[in-house]
């Protein structure tokens, strides 16, 4: 026998190694990079919805109605935007409705969205991960503000 042909007949089921050692590492690596990716949404989907509602709340004529907006399209975004909160906190400062004409205010909203794991990750993984954001807009100086 030469020595070629002891080689190949040592790597034989080299390569069936190389493949059961390399998918599982390759799997978990996407796995990976897909849950971080579902986090950075529901991130950014929190983010997005703090803002949009603090836009909605300065248009609104008095401080009730800001409130009342900003909630309602939290709960109209949240339907369509893909991601599930389990629980859902929106607070709503609306103080600068309190404030003179001519003066500057802003309106703030704090979303806080707890997002199952099992949404984000892996189904069937238990826990939530907590996702908060705040949003602020500016009231219009020059308008007529009803508290």
């Amino acid at each position: 026998m030469t020595r070629s042909q002891t080689l190949s007949r040592r790597d034989r089921g080299a390569a069936a190694l190389e493949l059961a050692l390399v998918v599982p590492v390759l799997g978990l690596l996407l796995g990976l990079v897909v849950g971080g990716a579902r986090i950075w949404f529901a991130r950014a989907s929190v983010e997005q919805l703090a803002g949009s509602a603090a836009r909605a709340a300065t248009v609104a004529p008095s401080a009730g109605l800001a409130v009342s907006s900003a909630r309602g399209l939290i709960a109209d975004q949240l339907a369509g935007s893909g991601v599930r909160c389990a629980t859902v906190t929106v607070e709503v400062d609306t103080s600068a409705f309190s404030m003179a004409p001519g003066t500057t205010g802003r309106v703030t909203v704090q979303v806080r969205c707890a997002v199952p794991l099992a949404d984000l990750l892996v189904p069937g993984w238990p826990g939530t991960l907590d996702v908060s954001a705040t949003g602020q807009s500016v009231l219009d100086p020059y308008r007529r503000r009803t508290p």
